[in-house]
């Protein structure tokens, strides 16, 4: 499909089933999502003993400050924290900036300079970049523009994420090449019940020559 095929996060995880279907499938990275108003939200204490075998472990943080989401990372043996909100650069050099996922919502900004501004910014205190469609933090289902991302510089590998399923990726990476996907609700048949058969396809669609 790319020159180069983008790894696979899975975000979102709630089942021991899911996670193992994850892993056999190939998928790099596993989500959990620790936010009481997310529909796939679970807690430290679910995560922890949701065990995995060979994915990197990722907490999602909304409202949480350093000192919780350094504690969360430890009780949940976590890789990395995704932070979703407005977590500055303080925060996440407290958290460690190798263990910090940074998400960045393009369609919040005027203009992609301003974007690029911020992606120099936060370089300093992240490992990866996450891209996310919508304006109202993520979880929308849908995806984001990429035609206007073309000419924005990484200098940390980057993620993108927004409704991907099987159906759309080949039209996403054919127009941005991203280090790695995002998936979520576009490979569920439920909030938090992740499609075997969907995700699957995706891998498939991966497959495939440019």
């Amino acid at each position: 499909m790319n020159k180069k095929t983008p790894f696979v996060k899975v975000c979102g995880q709630t089942s021991l089933s899911s996670l193992d279907t994850s892993y056999s499938m190939g998928v790099r990275f596993c989500g959990f999502i620790f936010h009481p108003r997310s529909p796939r939200s679970v807690s430290v204490e679910r995560a922890a003993r949701l065990k995995t075998t060979g994915m990197k472990r990722v907490g999602i943080f909304v409202e949480q400050g350093s000192e919780e989401i350094v504690a969360a990372m430890e009780k949940a043996q976590l890789d990395y924290a995704q932070l979703h909100g407005n977590q500055d650069e303080t925060c996440a050099r407290a958290i460690g900036p190798e263990r910090v996922i940074r998400v960045l919502w393009p369609q919040r900004y005027a203009s992609m300079e301003e974007l690029q501004e911020d992606i120099d910014r936060f370089a300093d205190s992240c490992a990866y970049f996450l891209l996310d469609a919508g304006t109202a933090g993520g979880g929308s289902g849908k995806t984001l523009p990429v035609d206007s991302l073309s000419g924005l510089r990484f200098p940390r590998p980057w993620i993108l994420a927004g409704g991907l399923n099987a159906e759309n990726l080949s039209e996403m990476l054919g127009k941005c090449h991203p280090d790695g996907i995002d998936l979520n609700s576009g490979i569920e048949f439920a909030p938090g019940l992740k499609s075997p058969v969907k995700l699957l396809s995706v891998f498939h669609e991966l497959s495939q020559p440019a």
